[in-house]
């Protein structure tokens, strides 16, 4: 009796084997043949299961953007049992920084795609490319609760700062990507933001 397939375990394989290739070549230098060469499978089953490298491309970074929510669960169960906001928010944005091969990958990708999309209107009508606002909305949302419970300093929009740290956890993480810093600094850096948007009694999480 033929083995059955698990369609879903071979999605999985083949968007695996786009990061891997990508993580070396660059995502705007991988090919589906590529992809079919690394995980070991002909170019007509990945054809079978993307039909174009766009949605090959997609596939595969909302595979990354899983395991970097799996990290960040791993990292706030780590803070405690109820961490507050401000754990909550620091794990949020210290899991961002490619700190280790797998979060590398991760912020090299992302950022690739996004310079993709800008030329690219097929990639750029994708839902991924909309992802950060989603983030934004969670990392508000916490902010909101926080500033209920007074944890915030005052003046400060929730909104407008769960942007702000955003984006500059976006930019401290290319530059430790291209080696300007270490990520001991980013997180430096990141924990001096922190300090000037929560108050100092709720500095330890």
């Amino acid at each position: 009796m033929p083995k059955r397939v698990d369609h879903a375990e071979r999605r999985t394989e083949i968007a695996e084997a786009l990061v891997r290739v990508a993580g070396r070549r660059g995502l705007h230098a991988v090919g589906m043949r590529d992809v079919a060469a690394e995980a070991g499978v002909s170019l007509r089953l990945v054809q079978y299961y993307f039909e174009t490298k766009e949605k090959l491309l997609l596939y595969g970074l909302e595979h990354l953007a899983g395991k970097f929510g799996e990290r960040l669960a791993t990292r706030v169960r780590a803070a405690g049992d109820g961490p507050g906001p401000r754990a909550t928010v620091e794990a949020l944005l210290m899991t961002a920084l490619p700190t280790d091969e797998e979060s590398r990958t991760f912020h090299h990708l992302y950022t690739s795609y996004a310079v993709l999309a800008v030329t690219d209107r097929t990639l750029a009508a994708q839902p991924f490319i909309r992802n950060p606002d989603a983030a934004e909305g969670v990392l508000a949302a916490v902010l909101r609760q926080a500033q209920a419970a007074d944890l915030l300093r005052p003046g400060v929009d929730a909104h407008l700062a769960a942007a702000g740290l955003l984006a500059m956890s976006a930019g401290l993480g290319t530059s430790v990507l291209v080696g300007q810093r270490s990520s001991e600094s980013a997180a430096a850096v990141l924990e001096d933001q922190l300090n000037r948007v929560f108050r100092a009694v709720d500095a330890g999480g």
